[in-house]
Parts: structure tokens; C-alpha cells; sequence
């Protein structure tokens, strides 16, 4: 070992040891903060599918994929990172001996080849994501926009810097004449080796900056714990690991609401006590520990905040800044609460002076901060952008670490609604409708079977007759709203010319408590719903068929928290399914292309992308908007936006309308009773209704099956 080399490896081994305590220190700061959370036991269930949708999606890059390019660049990326974590491990031989190199397998030409081709394309790949984030950051509405830009810079210049100081090493090598690779396995090495000069320190010095470059990497990010475009590549095994929903393809928080959770427990309202069980999130640290793990893991990629229909429309709410600023105050009121601070159930202190008084000035100030207020009173998150939310899942759907967004925003809206009686003035009408006349629109509950006057056929209700296949969920919307009723009518009518044994409710039927649960108002839903899974028990219902995608996710996924299990389906499922039993015939096809609207709680929430389509396509020329499918862009009525003026920016059912006319299609196909009112009222305020029709699936089908060459 020369000079240089003793050097060297006194310079290495201190910056190594440096590097490895900063980590070390890092990592209990982290898993410091995510204790802090409140427990979650159902996180641990169901290790083998765990397991293998961790792998699926790191591994196979389901997620990343779904945006080819980069998600194949990312993918090289990773793979370098995790494979030639061997030649950082075999620069430390290299710092000793030039021509060292890793013992047992370092010698193999098979090891050379891999590493080869890995590094080669890992830098091809880093290369594109540089290129792809200066393309997208000049963007006028960038997905990058709120992110902490040096650090991905940062990150992005470590990689380029260890993957070109792979190949000057090798290529060293190959000038001093000590590679063990042949030409034919290790081509670029060899080339770079015929443009270097033969230098017997030359691996050394090049092995030394590799390292610096490397420890220099994890000294900042341990000095930086907020630093989720790093951190991310170690915590996203565990957040993809504990996602709630692991048996789901895509996004862990779509579907189903988790419950209100206390101590680790469903809330039972009947024994709850506000001093004694927690009523949604009014901290930080009374998110759970995965919400924690959540925050903490988010790559400020902003792929959530490019499809958010809030974000796209003006308004303050970017999910990706939602969640960094819950990130950035969990972590600066670390302190504070790793001290014994922290307020109870009832808002008083935890900790006695002495506990706080060595706390710094700042986490003192970060602990008392209110977690909902606007600027002027210090809060974490405006009020403005917790309730520009429309629970549409977009966010949840495009994040590639399974980052559970909704759920993290419907339970701070539970404590605003239950506890602090906080929320926008109209929707309290929606809520009093709820609870005295059970629908949003505060109808009369003797009028809910008024859409059946008219029809040439008898309707059955269930009591009437007990032989029926489904019980057909008429909902709020159907039953009140105007247009919602030709759906309803269509729909009835399509069942009975099918055949179908079908039943409703008639007045027995309540609105199911979507509209309440995705506000906040867990206690009105669990009022609603308790009585309606009464009432579908005694009626002995085996499965139903609904209209609205809202009544029909929450009672195919959410009353199932209550113990109600029911096959659940969608009109236009069934209505494919009795097309291709030929028990419904289209004969005519209608004029003028069509375009489809996939509703959010149908489509993204519930995976329903095909049936809707099966249907238009044998009635219609069907074309699709930019934003379709998994990405369809939301109306702007879900999360009970549906009762709650859009003040701020454009109006979401105008950016989406304008975006179904840009087709030329003749018709707006819908298959929800939502999305009908937005859109119709999009069309109309276009001034287009004379020339473009809204309309849902079931009537397009019913009209080609009359034979009506009209547009729909």
C-alpha cells in the first residue's frame, strides 16, 4: 500500500464513519416520529399479499409503469442503485489497491457484464428523468411546482457522479492494464479505458471521489430527514408493505373509508365520550403511525398534484403540499412532543413546565400551532384547502408509494365537522336534510316512488313480492332529481324488458350517508346506515343493483364495516351482461359520436371501466376525452362538493365539460346521477345544450334498442 493509498483510506474511513452515525441518528429521528402515531393493528394483517405486492409494485414497477418512459428510466434507476451499491462496496478495495477488487464474485465475467449493462442504462435512465423534470418544471402548471427543486438536483447529480466514476474506474483499469473483464462483456469500460492514460493511482483517487460522492449523499440526507425525494427509496417498501388495501392493483386508500379510529379501534358512537375517544384528527400525532410513515415517505414527485381536479382549477388544495406541510410539521413539532408535550383530548397540556423548558423557542411555537386555520391564526392547513377536496382518489390513483391522501383528509374533516362544528355554511343544509328527511335534498320520503307514475309496467316493491334476483337501489338522486329520474325510469325499463327479477324499496330506501361520511359527519352516516343494513337484512337482499356510483361503493365496500355482505353491481355491469346474453338487442346504432364521463367512484374507486364502454360500444361510435379511465377527471360533486359553492378558481364541471366538447361527440354519456348535474350544467352554461346532449348509459342503450337514430 503506497502513500496515496494510506491517504486515501484515512480520508475514506473518516467520512464513512461520519456518514454511518449521521444515518444511524437519522434513522431513530425518523422512526422517532412515526411512534409518535396512533396505533393501526390492522396494518399488520395479511403478511403473504403484503409481501407480494410490496415486491409486485418496487420490483416489477407496477405502478411507475404506467407512464412508460419514466416509469422504465425510474426503473434502471433503482435497479443501479440497489445492484451497484456492490461497486461503492468494491470502491472501498479499489481505495486500498488499484487493482483490487470485490472478493468472490468480483472476478466473475458474469458480475461484470451485469453491472455493466446496469450501470450503463441507470445512467441512460437518470439522464432522461433530468431532462424530463427541466421539460416539465418550465411547464406553466408543473407537477414540480411546490417541491424542494435542490434536492432533486441534488439527488439526480449523486447518481450521474457515482455512475460516471464506475466507469473511470474500470476504464483506469483497463489503462493500467488490471481489468479482469473482457471487451466483449464490459464494451463501454474498454472504450473509456482507450481515451485515459495509464495511471497506477488513477483507480484509487477515482474510488476516493466515488466514496466522498456517496457518504456526501447519506451526511445530507441524514442531516435532512425531511428529504422524501431521497429517503423514499428506503421507506417505500414499508409504506407500499403497510398500504392499507394490499389486495388492490392500484391505490391503497380508494373504495371504502377506514372507520373513525380510536386507540386502534372503530369508534362505537353509542358508548363514545369526546374526553375519552378521539374524534377524528386535531393533531399531527393523532394520525396513525402509518399516516405518519405516509408523509414522511412522499417523493414530491407531483404526480398526485398534475391530476388533483382542485389543483387543476385554481384552487389552493395540492395534495403533494398538503402533505409535505403535514410532513414538515410533524417533524419541526417532533421536539416538543418527544418531550412529554402535547395536548389531550380536551386541549389541555400534557407535559409540566419543567418537561418543556428546554425546548426550543421554534418546536415550542410548532407544538401549540392548530392543524386546521388559515394564516393568520398559524394553521398547518387552510380550512380553504381541506374542504376544496372532492375525494375523487386521483391522488391515491397516481401515487407510486401508495400515499393515502383521502383518508388522511376526510379524518381532519371529522374533527372540524363533529367537534368543532367547522365547516361551509350550505353544506350544513345538506346535513339537516340528512338527518330529518333522510336524502340531501330534503324531499319528502312519501315522494320517493313518484319516478314510477307513468311507466306502462307494474314496478315491484319489496313486501309485495319475495321473489326477486336484485333489489335495484333506486338512491337520493334517482328518486328527486329530475334528470336523475330518466336514468331510473331507463333503467326499470331496460329490467323489464330483460326479464330481470327486480324489487325496490320504494319509502323503506334512505339516502345510504355518502354524502355525510366524505364531509366528516361519520355520526349522521353511521345513523343512515345502521337503519338501511336493517332494513336490507330483514328484506333478505342477496345482491343489488344501483344506479349512483356513490350508493353503490358505499354499499358494496362500506357497509361491509357494519356486517353487511352483499354482492353489489353497477347498472351498466349489468346492463353489458344482459347485452351479451342477448337479452337486450341494440338495433339501431344512435347519430353522432359519443363520449364517455367514467365517474370517479365508479371508475378509479371501483375498477369499472369496461362494462360502461361494452354498452356504448354497441349502441354508439364511441370516442374517448384526453382524461379517461383510471385518469378520468372528476366532476367537481364528489366528497359532498355536490352541496358546497365553488368560489375559488374555475369550476371543475366547466374545466371537464369543456374537455367532453373538444371530442364533437353529439352526446355526454354519464353513469352517475352527479356527474349528469355537473356536466348538463357544464353543457348549458357553455350554451351548448342545443347542440350536445347529456345522458346517461342506460338511456343511450334504451333508445338504440327502440330504434331511435337521434342522437341521444
Amino acid at each position: 500500500m503506497g502513500p496515496v493509498q494510506i491517504v486515501a483510506t484515512v480520508l475514506v474511513g473518516v467520512v464513512t464513519l461520519v456518514a454511518i452515525v449521521l444515518a444511524v441518528r437519522a434513522v431513530m429521528q425518523i422512526t422517532a416520529v412515526i411512534r409518535q402515531g396512533r396505533p393501526d393493528p390492522a396494518r399488520f394483517t395479511g403478511k403473504g399479499a403484503r409481501t407480494r405486492t410490496m415486491l409486485t409494485e418496487t420490483l416489477g414497477h407496477t405502478r411507475m409503469l404506467k407512464w412508460s418512459v419514466i416509469g422504465a428510466a425510474h426503473w434502471f434507476v433503482m435497479v443501479s442503485f440497489m445492484i451497484l451499491f456492490l461497486l461503492v462496496v468494491e470502491a472501498y478495495f479499489e481505495v486500498v489497491d488499484p487493482a483490487g477488487g470485490l472478493p468472490i464474485i468480483g472476478h466473475w465475467t458474469a458480475y461484470g457484464l451485469v453491472t455493466e449493462l446496469i450501470g450503463a442504462l441507470g445512467l441512460a435512465g437518470i439522464l432522461v428523468l433530468i431532462a424530463i423534470r427541466q421539460r416539465d418544471r418550465r411547464k406553466k402548471v408543473s407537477r414540480f411546482t411546490g417541491s424542494t427543486m435542490w434536492q432533486g438536483y441534488f439527488v439526480e447529480a449523486v447518481i450521474v457522479g457515482v455512475l460516471i466514476c464506475g466507469f473511470l474506474i474500470r476504464g483506469f483499469k483497463v489503462a493500467n492494464d488490471t481489468f479482469e473483464y473482457p471487451a466483449w462483456a464490459t464494451p463501454i469500460s474498454h472504450g473509456v479505458g482507450a481515451l485515459l492514460p495509464a495511471a497506477a493511482n488513477g483507480p484509487t483517487w477515482v474510488a476516493l471521489v466515488k466514496i466522498f460522492i456517496s457518504m456526501g449523499w447519506l451526511i445530507v440526507i441524514a442531516l435532512n430527514v425531511t428529504m422524501g425525494v431521497a429517503w423514499h427509496r428506503f421507506l417505500a417498501f414499508f409504506n407500499i408493505f403497510f398500504k392499507r388495501s394490499p389486495e388492490k392493483p392500484a391505490g391503497s386508500g380508494l373504495g371504502a373509508l377506514k372507520p373513525m379510529m380510536s386507540d386502534g379501534k372503530p369508534l362505537d358512537f353509542e358508548e363514545a365520550d369526546p374526553e375519552k375517544d378521539q374524534f377524528g384528527v386535531a393533531q399531527v400525532e393523532q394520525f396513525t403511525w402509518k399516516g405518519l410513515l405516509d408523509f414522511s415517505t412522499c417523493t414530491e414527485c407531483g404526480r398526485c398534484q398534475s391530476q388533483c381536479p382542485a389543483w387543476n382549477t385554481a384552487k389552493p388544495l395540492s395534495p403533494k403540499l398538503l402533505i409535505l406541510s403535514l410532513r414538515d410539521h410533524a417533524y419541526a413539532k417532533a421536539p416538543y412532543l418527544l418531550a412529554g408535550g402535547g395536548k389531550d383530548l380536551t386541549g389541555e397540556e400534557k407535559a409540566t413546565e419543567a418537561q418543556l423548558a428546554h425546548l426550543d423557542v421554534l418546536a415550542l411555537a410548532e407544538g401549540n400551532r392548530p392543524l386546521i386555520g388559515t394564516e393568520a391564526e398559524g394553521g398547518v392547513i387552510d380550512p380553504d384547502v381541506l374542504w376544496s377536496c372532492t375525494t375523487c382518489g386521483a391522488c391515491v390513483e397516481q401515487c407510486p408509494v401508495d400515499i393515502e391522501h383521502v383518508d388522511h383528509i376526510v379524518d381532519m374533516r371529522r374533527y372540524q365537522v363533529l367537534i368543532e362544528s367547522s365547516f361551509p355554511a350550505e353544506a350544513g343544509v345538506m346535513l339537516r336534510n340528512l338527518e330529518n328527511k333522510g336524502n340531501p335534498w330534503g324531499a319528502p320520503q312519501n315522494t320517493r316512488e313518484d319516478w314510477t307514475k307513468g311507466l306502462d309496467f307494474e314496478v315491484p316493491r319489496v313486501g309485495e313480492t319475495e321473489d326477486f334476483d336484485y333489489l335495484f337501489w333506486v338512491g337520493c338522486a334517482g328518486a328527486f332529481e329530475d334528470r336523475a329520474k330518466k336514468t331510473t325510469r331507463a333503467v326499470a325499463t331496460l329490467l323489464h324488458e330483460a326479464g330481470v327479477n327486480y324489487a325496490i324499496l320504494g319509502e323503506g330506501e334512505t339516502c345510504t350517508g355518502d354524502p355525510a361520511r366524505r364531509i366528516g359527519n361519520e355520526f349522521v352516516f353511521q345513523m343512515l346506515a345502521q337503519q338501511n343494513v336493517e332494513t336490507l337484512q330483514e328484506a333478505k337482499v342477496k345482491r343489488i343493483v344501483a344506479t349512483c356510483p356513490h350508493c353503490f361503493n358505499t354499499l358494496g365496500n362500506e357497509y361491509s364495516q357494519l356486517g353487511l355482505e352483499v354482492e353489489v353491481v353497477h347498472h351498466t355491469q349489468l346492463l353489458a351482461h344482459l347485452v351479451k346474453e342477448g337479452k337486450l338487442t341494440p338495433v339501431q346504432p344512435i347519430e353522432g359520436d359519443v363520449t364517455y364521463h367514467d365517474p370517479c367512484y365508479l371508475g378509479r374507486h371501483n375498477r369499472v371501466f369496461d362494462a360502461p364502454r361494452e354498452v356504448l360500444g354497441e349502441a354508439a361510435n364511441l370516442v374517448e376525452m384526453p382524461r379517461n379511465s383510471e385518469r378520468s377527471f372528476c366532476c367537481g360533486a364528489g366528497g359532498a362538493r355536490m352541496w358546497m359553492e365553488e368560489k375559488i378558481g374555475k369550476r371543475i364541471n366547466v374545466e371537464r365539460t369543456e374537455e367532453a366538447l373538444a371530442t364533437g361527440a353529439k352526446t355526454i354519456a354519464v353513469g352517475c346521477p352527479f356527474c349528469y348535474t355537473m356536466i348538463g350544467d357544464g353543457v348549458t352554461g357553455k350554451g351548448e345544450q342545443e347542440n350536445v346532449e347529456v345522458i346517461d348509459v342506460a338511456s343511450v342503450l334504451l333508445r338504440s334498442i327502440k330504434g331511435d337514430k337521434a342522437p341521444a
